[in-house]
């Protein structure tokens, strides 16, 4: 292969050749010369190459410090073939470390190496002649390799390989434009003119992971004008969860979801009932459609011994909305039930489950006479703070409001996160006298009996233990997640939890988002909560004796 004939600027420059390539499944074969006219004569002009000193060396960004350092996952191996490919001598060198180097080689070094190459071909005013098949093979190989790259490592090779020269309408360039569209993200349609109708078009919205970004009467719209054999189980699945995930209290979404469960009730399974049921009590909405709870009966009947945790599942929704079916009850709590759960991998959460379900059961359901959990297989409900509270604990008001009772009551007259039986985990918790003083923690009993004793039974521990009961208080801190989107309607399980503590005998304070949020500093907090306490008749301090 010859270097084209003439000085730079001694005549006009020769018009590159145009190259053919072959089609998709055939080999690529250059015509002689014309990868080397493209990339060395003067049509690929020195102000054009000289842009290529322009853009700041390529940097891993994919990869992260480690352990170690600030070294990038992959250690020294990796960086070195970096610094060998930065201080190439010739295009076959780069070539010789990408292709000699499988194991060491990462996506950002097939741009470090294209940056070398024009860098060699500004540098060298005369560039001595490089054999074709050396570009040819270099090309192949970033076209092998491009899928891996990420959507950075892929517009840098573009626009350094237009920078070079590479034809618009070679394999190069087609490979990482058609990998650079791939990546783009799928259009979702339009809210004003959808492509799709009815119930495909909800499914498409649904699956959107911007779906936020459209308006509840959208998706209102979407479900009406969708035809009944649009709306599959997969669409309503879909529906139900977008609902429970994103806490939308939507009644006329819910209530088309009761009314596709009463019309498919014999087509569905428990696993996909579950799932329809879930909003109702995540969202504290019980349906005004009539047959919605006949027909979750029968469905329990019908599956009860075939999906034990869907079962399990179906009557939790059902106890967040204070509806609880005996028969279905009747059925979990029998021997047989537990004894088929047992050594299954779901038995914690299902025996976690059912040991609410008892709980329930023992306060909200006086009237029921069917077998119960039996002790041994009871465990802790809540042991913990739930999962959202501590995934949002930087958001939570949870820490500035235990400073405040510190610097107020003093840390020995609270308990915080106490976990009280059967397994509720209390955000805060005070000892109170009959007086309204505020007792130290370390000289009272900070739970209250489970089962709740009757008001005869407390009378005389009473009388024959002590003239002065301690009556416990529960500061329930109301968190904006604790509530639907709407902010008005506590979440199912929260309220489920505020009701079982009343039951068991806890004195509850409410503390909600909107009044903490208003208070500016330690000081307004300390205020605020001095004034919440004082209304309960609370005292304490050298004012509570």
């Amino acid at each position: 292969m010859r270097r084209p004939r003439g000085e730079p600027g001694s005549r006009a420059p020769r018009p590159a050749e145009r190259v053919t390539y072959a089609g998709p499944g055939e080999s690529w074969s250059p015509p002689p010369s014309s990868m080397l006219r493209i990339l060395l004569s003067a049509q690929t002009s020195p102000a054009r190459l000289s842009g290529l000193l322009l853009i700041p060396p390529v940097q891993p960004c994919c990869l992260g410090p480690s352990k170690s350092g600030d070294r990038p996952f992959g250690g020294g191996p990796v960086q070195g073939l970096q610094r060998l490919l930065e201080q190439a001598r010739n295009p076959g060198e780069l070539l010789r470390w990408l292709s000699q180097n499988p194991t060491k080689v990462r996506a950002h070094h097939y741009p470090v190496a294209l940056r070398r190459l024009g860098q060699l071909l500004v540098s060298q005013p005369r560039p001595s002649p490089v054999e074709q098949a050396t570009l040819q093979d270099l090309s192949q190989l970033i076209i092998r390799n491009c899928p891996s790259f990420d959507v950075h490592t892929i517009h840098v090779c573009l626009h350094l390989a237009v920078l070079l020269g590479f034809p618009s309408d070679g394999p190069l360039l087609c490979a990482l434009e058609q990998e650079r569209r791939s990546r783009l993200p799928p259009k979702p349609p339009s809210p004003h003119q959808p492509a799709i109708y009815g119930g495909q078009r909800l499914e498409v919205a649904l699956s959107c992971p911007r779906f936020l970004q459209y308006p509840r009467q959208h998706l209102i719209r979407s479900l009406a004008e969708a035809r009944p054999e649009e709306l599959t189980p997969h669409v309503m699945v879909l529906l139900a969860q977008h609902l429970a995930r994103h806490r939308l209290r939507e009644p006329q979404l819910l209530e088309a979801i009761a009314h596709f469960l009463v019309v498919q009730e014999a087509q569905l399974n428990s696993k996909v009932v579950q799932k329809l049921v879930l909003p109702f009590g995540r969202l504290n909405y019980m349906p005004l459609e009539q047959q919605f709870m006949p027909c979750l009966e029968r469905i329990l009947a019908r599956e009860a011994g075939v999906a034990p945790l869907a079962t399990v599942n179906i009557l939790m929704s059902l106890c967040q909305l204070q509806c609880l079916p005996f028969r279905a009850l009747q059925f979990v709590f029998s021997p047989s039930f537990i004894n088929h759960i047992n050594g299954t991998p779901p038995s914690l959460i299902v025996r976690r489950y059912l040991s609410l379900l008892d709980t329930a059961v023992e306060l909200e359901l006086p009237g029921y006479q069917g077998p119960r959990l039996p002790q041994r297989q009871r465990v802790p409900i809540f042991p913990q703070p739930l999962i959202t509270d501590r995934a949002r604990c930087k958001y939570s008001h949870k820490d500035m409001v235990a400073e405040g009772l510190r610097q107020l009551l003093g840390e020995e007259n609270y308990r915080q996160n106490l976990t009280v039986p059967p397994g509720y985990c209390t955000d805060f918790l005070l000892c109170v006298g009959s007086s309204g003083a505020v007792l130290p923690m370390r000289t009272q009993d900070p739970f209250l009996p489970y089962p709740p004793r009757s008001c005869q039974q407390d009378q005389a521990n009473f009388n024959s233990t002590t003239q002065d009961p301690a009556q416990r208080v529960v500061l329930m801190l109301r968190e904006r997640w604790h509530f639907c989107r709407d902010g008005r309607v506590l979440l199912g399980s929260r309220a489920l939890r505020e009701r079982h503590l009343g039951l068991m005998g806890y004195q509850l304070l409410p503390l909600p988002f909107e009044e903490l949020e208003s208070q500016r500093g330690l000081p307004q907090l300390k205020s605020y909560l001095r004034q919440k306490l004082q209304a309960l008749g609370l005292r304490w301090g050298p004012e509570g004796g």
